[in-house]
């Protein structure tokens, strides 16, 4: 017989979690090994128990699940995460995929579809709900625009290039002629959206993906 799929189950709600226990406990060669209330834990006991999958919730109190995932993906390769959320927004979906998810449900989704997708994920293939799946596709056909960091509205792609580039946020306001709080706003919406917790790390993650390029600390071009 085949070692089970060992899963752990992230989710901000105990009823959520029981829940999802229960119907996984039905399943043949399927096993939970640990819960996870919310992104913290959800590192803690994927280190303790090393699972083959995490099903992972976005939205946490404390670390959410989108810095969790890329925590996770980043620091233990034989763990994939199935995101399992209730919301479908086109950024939310960009953000999970950068941070590294292999597959993204909504909650929605029926015991076969879970199921489907936990042993898929489990397998290292990648796995979406049907609505979600279309958006993806969408988004990689060769018509489709490409935009760096795809999560972020316009105004935060200006805020997060000139972040890139070393402008503090009085020069950032400056440039672009906001308050100076309203750039701060900005940039926390940014850091959840990234999956960062500090400024270095939201200039690591915007350079790599090709912002802050071309300009002087100043702003100038």
């Amino acid at each position: 017989m085949p070692d089970p799929i060992r899963v752990l189950l992230a989710d901000d709600h105990p009823v959520v979690r029981g829940g999802l226990s229960a119907l996984l406990e039905t399943l043949d060669g399927i096993v939970v090994v640990a819960e996870a209330e919310d992104g913290e834990a959800a590192i803690r006991e994927t280190a303790l128990h090393r699972p083959d999958v995490v099903v992972m919730d976005l939205r946490m109190p404390g670390m959410d699940g989108m810095a969790a995932t890329r925590r996770i993906t980043a620091g233990f390769p034989g763990t994939s995460v199935l995101v399992l959320t209730m919301f479908d927004e086109d950024a939310l979906i960009a953000a999970a995929l950068s941070a590294g998810a292999r597959g993204y449900l909504l909650k929605g989704a029926d015991q076969a579809e879970i199921e489907r997708a936990i042993r898929a994920v489990g397998s290292g293939d990648a796995i979406f709900s049907s609505g979600v799946a279309e958006r993806v596709l969408r988004r990689v056909t060769p018509d489709a625009p490409v935009r760096a960091l795809p999560q972020l509205t316009s105004r935060e792609r200006d805020v997060t290039d000139l972040l890139a580039a070393g402008l503090s946020n009085a020069a950032i306001a400056d440039q672009l002629s906001l308050a100076t709080k309203t750039v701060g706003n900005h940039i926390s919406a940014i850091f959840l959206k990234l999956g960062v917790a500090t400024r270095a790390e939201a200039i690591v993650v915007a350079r790599q993906a090709g912002l802050g390029q071309g300009r002087a600390p100043d702003g100038s071009l």
